[in-house]
C-alpha cells in the first residue's frame, strides 16, 4: 500500500523587511485617513514558505513520502531547483505562466510589530490543479490554498476515498457555516489552533465535542500549553516541548502536521502520534523560516525520548 501523502496547499515566498524603529514614530494617529508614508528597511531577506511546501519538508525529513499539490506562477524558477534539491516531487505543481507566485510582504518593526501585503497570485488557480493526476496516496491534507482549491479538493479526495485532514488555518474565515460543515463530513480529521476552533464551532453551530465526533480526530494545538486530540470520545492532552530558543513562530503549525501525517501513515497510536508532532514544533519555532531547520531520523529519534521517556 503507498505511503505517499499527498499535501494539498499555498506555495508561496516570504520577503521580511525590518524597519530598525518603531512604526508610530512615522505613523500619525491624526493623520490616518491619508497615509503616505515610506519605511528605511536596512536589512531584507527571502524565506521559501507557504503551508504545502512547509509541511512537505518536514514530512521529508521524518523519512515520509509527501507530494504537493499546488500552483506557482511565471517566478518558479528557485523554489521548483529548492525543490529538487530536497527531492520533493514538483509533478503535481500547476504552474500558471500569467500569473505570480503567492507571496508576503512582512513589514517589522524593532517591537516585532509587523505590517503585511499578500498575494495570493497563482494560488487563486488551486481549482485547476486536478488533485486525482496525484493519486494513489495513503492520506491527504488540505491546508490554507485558494478558496475554490479547497472546495474542489475535499470534493476530489472523498471521490477518490483518499482520507484527508482538514487544516482550514488562516483561510478559515473565508468559508460560511454551510462551507464548514461540507468540509468537517468528508474529511477524517480536522486540526486547528485555539482560536481557530473558537470561529468554526461559531460558524458552524457545532460545539468541539460534535465536530470530534464527526471525525475519527479533532486536533486543538494550544502554542506553549500543547494540544488536545479528541478521538473515539476521547479527550488526550499532548504536552508541549520546551524550545532550544523562541524565534519565530512562522511555519510550527506546519511542522506539526507534518508529524501528524506521518504518524498516521504509520498507524501510531495518537499519544505518539501527537508527542511527535510537538516535538516538530519545538525544533521548528528554534530557528528563522518555515524550512531552516534540519535532523536525521536518529536525532528525531533521540530527541523524541529524551522529550517523553520513550522510543517511537
Amino acid at each position: 500500500m503507498t505511503q505517499t501523502s499527498l499535501i494539498c496547499g499555498s506555495i508561496a515566498i516570504d520577503t521580511i523587511l525590518q524597519f530598525p524603529n518603531r512604526f508610530d514614530s512615522i505613523l500619525l494617529p491624526d493623520q490616518l485617513h491619508k497615509v503616505n508614508v515610506s519605511f528605511l528597511a536596512p536589512t531584507m531577506r527571502t524565506e521559501f514558505g507557504g503551508c504545502a511546501p512547509n509541511i512537505a519538508y518536514n514530512l521529508k525529513l521524518l523519512g515520509g513520502d509527501p507530494r504537493i499539490v499546488g500552483v506557482m506562477g511565471q517566478d518558479n524558477a528557485a523554489y521548483m531547483e529548492r525543490f529538487r534539491k530536497l527531492g520533493l516531487s514538483t509533478e503535481n505543481i500547476l504552474i500558471k505562466q500569467d500569473a505570480y507566485n503567492a507571496q508576503c510582504f512582512v513589514t517589522a518593526d524593532q517591537d516585532n510589530n509587523q505590517i503585511n501585503a499578500f498575494h495570493p497570485g497563482a494560488m487563486s488557480y488551486a481549482h485547476e490543479n486536478e488533485v486525482a493526476k496525484a493519486a494513489p496516496a495513503r492520506i491527504a491534507i488540505i491546508s490554507p490554498d485558494g478558496h475554490l482549491g479547497m472546495k474542489k479538493h475535499a470534493e476530489d479526495l472523498a471521490g477518490l476515498n483518499i482520507p484527508f485532514i482538514f487544516d482550514p488555518g488562516q483561510q478559515l474565515p473565508m468559508f460560511n457555516g454551510e462551507e464548514l460543515l461540507a468540509f468537517i463530513d468528508k474529511a477524517t480529521y480536522v486540526t486547528t489552533n485555539d482560536y481557530e476552533i473558537e470561529l468554526l464551532t461559531e460558524r458552524t453551530g457545532l460545539s468541539l465535542a460534535e465536530i470530534a465526533g464527526r471525525v475519527e480526530a479533532l486536533i486543538v494545538t494550544r502554542g506553549e500549553q500543547g494540544s488536545e486530540i479528541y478521538t473515539k470520545g476521547q479527550r488526550l492532552e499532548i504536552p508541549a516541548v520546551k524550545a532550544a530558543a523562541v524565534l519565530d513562530p512562522t511555519g510550527c503549525g506546519d511542522a506539526y502536521r507534518a508529524g501528524l501525517l506521518y504518524g498516521i501513515t504509520q498507524d501510531w497510536r495518537w499519544e505518539t502520534t501527537g508527542r511527535l508532532a510537538s516535538l516538530l514544533g519545538a525544533i521548528k519555532i528554534a530557528h528563522k523560516g518555515g524550512q531552516n531547520h534540519t535532523f536525521t531520523a536518529a536525532e528525531i529519534a533521540d530527541r523524541f525520548e529524551a522529550a517523553f521517556g520513550y522510543r517511537f
